[in-house]
């Protein structure tokens, strides 16, 4: 065996290598560019909880100056919430239990 194959070996590895190289900085890239998203979603987060928290103080501000009690209304709308989820709930049981005898 001469040196011939020995190079052409040794060629071949560095063509993988290079081509996994080009694959890994790829990668980086798109984790770069994902970090990157994640922190402006995060930034706009924050944003928007902040936002949220000064329209809350101004509906319960408001709220109160018209004496509409806010805990009560968002009690009753929790109740609400989770009726309708229950309810739910027991619509997709009903469904999927209901036909072997032909009674729901």
């Amino acid at each position: 065996m001469g040196f011939g194959s020995t190079a052409k070996k040794l060629q071949k590895v560095t063509e993988m290598a290079d081509k996994l190289y080009e694959r890994f900085e790829k990668l980086r890239e798109q984790v770069n560019d994902l970090t990157d998203t994640v922190e402006e979603t995060n930034d706009r987060v924050t944003d928007l909880e902040v936002e949220l928290a000064e329209q809350r103080a101004l509906v319960e501000a408001l709220a109160d100056h018209q004496g509409v009690d806010v805990d009560a209304v968002i009690d009753e709308a929790r109740r609400e919430t989770q009726a309708g989820a229950d309810a739910d709930g027991e619509a997709v049981t009903d469904a999927g239990s209901g036909s072997v005898d032909g009674n729901a």
